[in-house]
């Protein structure tokens, strides 16, 4: 029998499982998927905003993988400083591929950036979804301009976010903490900005066209600004879906004011040099005026124009961090490796894969993840016969006990579930997250379950 970790329950882990156990025939597969974290699902719970309940609903997807009977989910588990060494680990599984994703975000590398008031997306994705790393939030407070710094759905997500009204958030599975200080959020201008022109922005049309849709809101387009694309006036030779954003920015830059309470305000061509500060905090970002070099870039104009701002958020991308005992390229931020097979300075390092963000660096959107993993265990199936003549123990699951660790079952997940039901139901909400480590823990420790066993099939 072939013993896997899944170090990672996002989609890239779950995917990655759910591949390893389809196969019909030899070998027989069991799979331990792993997370730092008592929850599973990666960045579908603690990424995908929560008002976007359609994609959240993946998570019924992910969780049947999870409850497969050839499938154990042992949360709790940290891999590398502080927990189990990625050494040890490898002698407790024939194989471990590691979906850690790409856990740090860009920075913008420009005077200003840690002022008070000025952040990471991530930080402020990380605090309105629970996750339970976050920040303290005083995100919001005593703000009334807001600028976003990049042109992404990450960048869409947080400008949404933070255009919307409490009503409209109330019925989410938002923290409460976080709802309160949204629902008194005196913000009325959000300028969300990229370097480069409408027809190269990442955002999909579905996720932009949500801004217009917005109660109270208009979306404000300057025609004169997105006129230095050269695809502002025709953009029939773009990709479709490249296409229809600069299709739907038009329809905004010719329609009359709205009077309306907040205002987002896409702007593009301006590329961030200095967040300024006023009394000690974000105050405006200067920008230079870029222009299109005609060779898909943009070059500096030397002209230039600040944004007042008493929020900054910066959403330029993500990068891989390394994992102690695993090779890394600091250049991609990825794992070197082929085909899922992680390669040490040109050797393959046996045993030990990788699938998601940290294998081919953050791009692409969440279905993304299955092709990727379904490369990767291609390629460890292809190794099995080399694998299993390692002799390891009966059950993994020994091995991390004896290691000092006690992981959360899935019956302790479920523990979360109930507890963040009851949560919602004493503040009159559906559900509501449990905030922080401490109430995550205290939810798992009350499921009085045995703990994460071998399912009876298992020799």
């Amino acid at each position: 029998m072939l013993h896997v970790a899944v170090v990672g329950s996002g989609p890239s882990g779950v995917y990655s499982a759910q591949e390893l156990v389809r196969r019909d025939g030899p070998p027989d597969v069991r799979v331990d998927v792993l997370d730092r974290l008592p929850c599973p699902y990666g960045l579908v719970r603690y990424g995908v905003a929560p008002d976007h309940e359609k994609i959240k609903s993946l998570q019924d997807n992910l969780r049947t993988v999870l409850e497969d009977e050839r499938v154990r989910f042992l949360g709790g588990v940290q891999i590398g400083p502080g927990g189990v060494p990625v050494a040890r680990l490898r002698e407790m599984y024939h194989a471990v591929v590691y979906c850690v994703g790409a856990a740090t975000d860009r920075r913008l590398g420009i005077p200003g950036e840690d002022l008070p008031g000025s952040w990471s997306a991530t930080a402020f994705v990380s605090w309105y979804s629970a996750h339970p790393d976050a920040a303290a939030g005083s995100f919001v407070r005593g703000a009334r301009s807001a600028v976003v710094i990049g042109v992404g759905n990450v960048a869409v997500d947080v400008t949404r976010i933070l255009a919307r009204g409490a009503h409209e958030l109330s019925a989410t599975d938002m923290p409460e903490a976080a709802l309160a200080a949204l629902g008194a959020s005196r913000i009325t201008d959000i300028s969300m900005v990229g370097r480069r022109g409408p027809s190269q922005a990442r955002f999909t049309t579905k996720e932009l066209r949500e801004l217009g849709a917005l109660p109270d809101v208009e979306v404000v387009v300057d025609p004169s600004e997105p006129a230095l694309d050269p695809a502002w006036l025709d953009p029939s030779g773009l990709p479709a879906a490249r296409r229809r954003n600069v299709e739907v920015l038009r329809g905004w830059a010719d329609a009359p004011p709205l009077g309306r309470a907040r205002r987002i305000r896409p702007r593009f061509f301006l590329r961030p040099v200095e967040i300024l500060p006023d009394g000690g905090r974000v105050g405006a970002v200067r920008f230079e005026r870029t222009a299109p070099d005609g060779a898909g870039g943009v070059t500096g104009t030397g002209r230039f124009e600040e944004i007042p701002a008493d929020l900054v958020l910066r959403s330029v991308g993500y990068r891989g961090t390394p994992l102690d005992g695993l090779p890394f390229d600091p250049v991609l931020g990825t794992v070197p490796n082929l085909a899922g097979r992680v390669v040490r300075d040109g050797a393959v390092v046996p045993g030990a894969y990788v699938a998601g963000w940290i294998k081919r660096g953050p791009t692409g959107v969440i279905g993304s993840n299955r092709p990727c993993a379904k490369e990767t265990v291609a390629s460890l199936l292809e190794d099995a016969p080399v694998l299993l003549r390692r002799r390891i123990a009966a059950d993994p699951l020994d091995a991390l006990r004896a290691a000092g660790v006690r992981p959360v079952a899935w019956s302790g997940w479920q523990a979360i579930e109930r507890a963040e039901s009851d949560l919602g139901a004493r503040l009159g909400r559906r559900r509501v997250k449990l905030p922080d480590w401490d109430a995550l823990w205290a939810a798992a420790r009350a499921d009085r379950s045995p703990g994460p066993e071998r399912p009876s099939s298992a020799p």
